[in-house]
């Protein structure tokens, strides 16, 4: 059922863009969502940058809101590693090489299909999106949260957007620094050479802010353990930015820069591993958040997926 709403201007909105207005009018709808419902402006269609003046007549149709619902008919491809579920979110350890959402040459076995078979999301992230409100690579592992309501949509939207949430990662890189920690900033843009990567720019972009510890080190194999906090949440931006440092990801395909550190591997079980692993060593280990519908506060750690644990045996067995 579609909902209707009438309103007049006042003296306190004249001269106040129409979008502005309805976002005021309408808060617990998002812009974007009040720029899918049909709106007009004195009986004929409007548009969103009218400016508007007093007595004006606006009718905003809302339209019904649906929510995707487990099937019976989408078929479960793994078992989902949940962390905490209720009836308005629902927090998910994501497999390594598990894509987040159906695209072109994916369409089947994606972790929004999965979750699908098995509880309800919100329509709100869209008819592929479900529910999702932020996303990982997909040969990262780690913890998500994916909306079930539309208020905690909404809430977990203004609290990625606000950046008002812990997210740490572990990452195994090729290199030993020397130093202990490091603030590493810099904006980050699409690859104008390739538009598959992303790149760290001088002028345009996004701000991106990660902060990087140092958690182990093996000299002898070239290699450390880094444990990653992201300020910012930019696409690549972990891979990126420490790739651009001089410490990229192990197994990264796009930014591993592998051909030029193979060759100094001498440990046969390292270079097996590294031969044939597929997925960069990227895992997505804790997201601290408040709940956005209840407002309590929410701690999630996913531990170190297998293949991760397989590598640092290797490594300690190095030395």
């Amino acid at each position: 059922m579609t909902d209707t709403r009438h309103f007049v201007v006042s003296d306190e909105f004249a001269s106040v863009r129409l979008d502005k207005f309805l976002v005021a009018q309408i808060p617990e709808l998002t812009r974007s969502e009040i720029q899918r419902c049909t709106v007009t402006l004195n009986d004929a269609p409007a548009k969103f940058g009218a400016r508007l003046r007093v007595g004006d007549k606006i009718a905003v149709t809302i339209p019904e809101q649906k929510t995707f619902v487990a099937a019976a008919n989408i078929a479960s491809d793994f078992d989902l590693d949940i962390l905490f579920e209720d009836d308005d979110i629902i927090v998910i350890n994501k497999p390594r090489g598990v894509v987040m959402y159906p695209s072109a040459g994916n369409n089947t076995g994606t972790l929004v299909q999965n979750i699908l078979a098995h509880t309800h999301l919100s329509a709100l992230g869209g008819d592929v999106r479900p529910g999702v409100v932020h996303r990982l690579d997909r040969d990262t592992s780690g913890v998500m949260v994916f909306a079930k309501s539309d208020a905690a949509f909404r809430g977990l939207v203004k609290i990625f957007s606000a950046h008002d949430l812990t997210r740490k990662y572990i990452a195994f890189v090729w290199g030993v620094p020397n130093w202990d920690g490091a603030d590493i900033t810099g904006n980050i843009a699409r690859s104008s050479r390739n538009r598959q990567k992303m790149s760290m720019v001088k002028s345009g972009g996004k701000p991106a802010h990660t902060i990087v510890n140092v958690a182990d080190v093996w000299p002898r194999a070239g290699v450390s353990e880094f444990r990653c906090t992201l300020m910012t949440g930019r696409t690549h931006q972990i891979r990126v930015h420490l790739s651009a440092h001089g410490f990229p990801v192990l197994c990264d395909p796009l930014y591993g820069r592998a051909s030029n550190r193979m060759a100094s591997v001498r440990d046969g079980e390292l270079l097996e591993f590294l031969k044939t692993h597929n997925g960069q060593m990227l895992h997505a280990e804790i997201l601290d958040f408040t709940h956005p519908v209840t407002g309590e506060k929410l701690h999630f750690k996913a531990h170190m997926p297998p293949d991760m644990a397989e590598l640092k045996s290797i490594l300690d067995d190095i030395g």
